[in-house]
């Protein structure tokens, strides 16, 4: 009975030990829970901090140290007198000086864009439909400066700020606006934000003015192809003149391009298009041929790069000779087509085997050879007036000559048996064929008997008989 006493006694002690050592627990829990809301309400407050720095370095880009000293340096540049080609070492710091010109013209353009939203924002509590009506962030500012916290928004003027058109649309705008008078801490945030658009747009102008200056002397080649501007940012993106030497046209094409949001089923992209799509090469040029004149620039920007990396850089007559084909090349590309030509059919060759003869070729012969009615009029007795047509203008040549009939048609059927009837005569004769009266012996007193040619006779003529015979017609004709 004692060990069980002392056993329920132990027992009961771990109890209360567990219950204490539970209580303690809790409260350390609650503790902690305590620390960890303290400790997350410090990081809240951090991050509203950290907020407010990160706006207050995003619209501090106008006053930092960086800024400050890039346009120290262009002034310094540009009182300075501009170095010549030999001059390598000015040469490197201008180079190094350009670089760093395009990142900042970069970061500028970015700066204004994020303090043009905090501008919209914030006046859009005046005068909310000014967003939609002036789309540029400069305008934006200047209209912003100008209307301020007035009243009576129709009376402020805007003449040299925005067209006569758009003044109009804002004027009438603002006389049926919702917006109400912004606060003093508000109004004084937003002029502010305006001055610092103003003046960062002023030294980015100052930058571009001091890069167009000097890229003739660092990229004269490059420049006269696409312009100073574009050779600028070329180099900049590249990471130098030496490194854009190295890419290939394809890369150099892209170079600057961005993704860019599209919204609903728009599809006005231009694929590969960086900072060559803005040259006034490929502008000037039809769209339709934008893709072709965009490739062939960045091709020749390749070129003329690898030729400024030389110390003798030819003064940029090589880049205004790629420059004129690039011209020549647009012109020619935007030639209508030529006319549809209707060429005479080729000879056909001849063929070099002998052709063959036989009844039909002479058939083809006969149908398409010359008539002897065709011969006959293109011969002329020599001496003798030429017959004519009726009408007098066609003459017949030899056609009616020897015609007592006074027939003009010959027959050339008749022609071709008459002269085939005396070539058969002329053979018979000279083959010693007579008719069967005619013989060959002859009875004379002396010999008796005598061989004798029976046409003797007649051949035996006397030598004018031929020419003054009564039958000769020379004898018809005298009388």
């Amino acid at each position: 009975r004692a060990d069980m006493a002392s056993l329920d006694q132990f027992l009961a002690d771990l109890d209360d030990l567990n219950d204490e050592e539970q209580g303690a627990a809790d409260v350390g829990d609650f503790e902690d829970a305590d620390e960890l809301e303290g400790e997350d309400d410090d990081d809240d407050l951090d991050m509203l901090a950290d907020d407010d720095e990160g706006a207050r370095e995003a619209s501090g880009l106008l006053h930092s140290e960086r800024m400050t000293i890039l346009m120290e340096n262009i002034e310094e540049m540009m009182l300075a007198s501009a170095p010549e080609a030999g001059e390598d070492e000015e040469n490197d710091e201008v180079y190094a000086l350009i670089v760093g010109c395009n990142e900042m013209v970069i970061d500028i353009d970015n700066e204004i864009e994020a303090i043009h939203k905090t501008i919209r924002d914030e006046y859009a509590k005046r005068f909310p439909e000014l967003e939609s009506l002036i789309l540029n962030p400069l305008d934006y500012a200047r209209v912003v400066l100008k209307l301020s916290n007035e009243d009576d928004l129709t009376q402020v003027d805007l003449t040299g700020i925005l067209p006569s058109a758009t003044i109009m649309v804002v004027t009438v705008t603002a006389s049926t606006t919702i917006g109400t008078q912004l606060p003093a801490q508000t109004l004084a945030k937003v002029t502010d934000a305006c001055e610092q658009v103003l003046v960062l747009s002023d030294n980015k102008q100052k930058i571009i003015a001091f890069v167009e200056s000097r890229m003739n002397l660092v990229a004269p080649n490059v420049s006269a192809i696409v312009g100073t501007t574009i050779a600028a940012k070329l180099v900049g993106a590249a990471g130098g003149l030496n490194k854009l030497a190295e890419l290939p046209s394809t890369v150099v094409q892209i170079l600057g391009s961005r993704k860019k949001a599209l919204g609903g089923m728009s599809t006005n992209q231009v694929a590969h298009a960086g900072f060559i799509q803005g040259a006034d090469l490929v502008q000037n040029t039809p769209p339709s041929f934008r893709p072709k004149i965009t490739r062939l620039v960045a091709g020749k920007c390749t070129l003329a790069a690898r030729v400024d990396c030389y110390k003798d850089k030819g003064g940029g007559g090589i880049g205004q000779k790629f420059r004129d084909e690039i011209e020549s090349r647009a012109t020619k590309l935007q030639e209508p087509p030529p006319g549809k030509e209707t060429r005479a059919l080729p000879v056909p060759p001849e063929s070099s085997g002998k052709r063959r003869g036989g009844r039909r070729l002479r058939k083809m012969k006969e149908r398409y050879g010359m008539s002897h009615m065709r011969q006959l009029s293109n011969r002329v007795r020599f001496g003798q007036e030429e017959d004519t047509t009726s009408d007098g203008m066609l003459g017949v040549g030899m056609l009616t000559k020897g015609q007592n009939s006074g027939k003009v048609r010959v027959s050339a059927k008749e022609q071709k048996l008459a002269a085939e009837r005396n070539k058969k005569q002329r053979t018979a004769g000279s083959s010693g064929a007579s008719n069967g009266l005619a013989s060959s012996l002859a009875f004379t007193p002396v010999q008796g008997i005598e061989l004798v040619n029976p046409n003797a006779n007649k051949d035996a003529k006397e030598g004018t008989e031929t020419y003054f015979s009564q039958t000769a017609a020379f004898f018809k004709n005298a009388f």
